[in-house]
């Protein structure tokens, strides 16, 4: 039987600061490439290259530009409720450009507003679903 003068926990120890020592180098080297390294010099130049741009305003004097139309305001919407001339409730929706205009329209179709008031539009949360 062979004698062993070195105990398993010493062996096992041993191991565990030899790799230690090899992996605390290994870092010391990459610090030392990362951080003391400078940059190479590039003989890069940098050039700016000014666009060429051209605007053709004759575009302005065209018979298509000067025959444009503008856009038609966007109306709102209105909720009424109205008696008709046969004394009914009757409640609708209606757009208009302003009250006013709601309230005009509604009268000369025949009905005597009583209650008018703009619609919101949109939802609270977007996020929600429709059903």
């Amino acid at each position: 039987m062979a004698v062993v003068f070195i105990s398993p926990k010493q062996k096992q120890r041993t191991f565990f600061v030899g790799t230690t020592i090899v992996f605390l180098l290994f870092l010391a080297v990459v610090f030392a490439g990362v951080f003391f390294s400078e940059p190479k010099e590039s003989s890069f130049i940098p050039v700016f290259n000014k666009a060429k741009v051209s605007i053709d305003m004759s575009v302005f004097s065209s018979n298509q530009f000067k025959n444009l139309q503008p856009f038609t305001e966007m109306q709102r919407q209105y909720s009424y409720k109205a008696m008709t001339s046969a004394n009914k409730i009757k409640t609708g929706i209606i757009f208009a450009n302003s009250l006013e205009d709601a309230k005009k329209a509604l009268e000369e179709a025949g009905l005597k507003v009583s209650e008018i008031e703009e619609v919101e539009v949109g939802r609270d949360n977007p996020f929600i679903p429709y059903y």
